[in-house]
């Protein structure tokens, strides 16, 4: 006896607004109702952000540690520094900072479960904002 899996993916979207031209957003319960909505049971879900100026990160959500990772970032990139881009744009640091961190995360589905780390919540940082029209893309694939 043969038997068929069928995999199946299921794709949703998050729209939001931010209001700081740096900040963590925690969108991990939102991506959780996306999983288990999704009713994939094992697979992986894929947070994926379509903005150059924007990174996908996975950590805790202490508020201490949130305005750490805002003054690393900040540091990082340089913000203020005389970058090329910046005669275009002015935003050569958020450019930098989402290509160094990147734009998307992936995490496994098990038992149509999100599978994080106790301390870890998935946050988007804006580094370009504020900015009225974000959008960050969830699949999840699997069966």
């Amino acid at each position: 006896m043969v038997m068929v899996r069928v995999m199946k993916v299921h794709h949703e979207i998050i729209r939001f607004s931010t209001s700081k031209r740096f900040e963590l957003i925690d969108i991990t319960h939102r991506v959780e109702e996306i999983v288990h909505k999704s009713g994939i049971s094992s697979g992986l879900c894929m947070v994926f952000a379509p903005h150059a100026t924007v990174a996908i990160i996975a950590n805790e959500h202490e508020i201490g540690l949130m305005e750490d990772i805002l003054t690393f970032i900040k540091e990082l990139t340089q913000p203020n520094r005389d970058w090329r881009h910046n005669s275009i744009d002015d935003n050569a640091h958020a450019h930098i900072g989402s290509a160094v961190l990147s734009s998307h995360r992936l995490f496994p589905v098990i038992n149509g479960e999100l599978v994080r780390g106790t301390w870890q919540n998935i946050f988007i940082l804006e580094m370009d904002g504020p900015r009225t029209n974000r959008t960050i893309y969830v699949t999840i694939m699997g069966e």
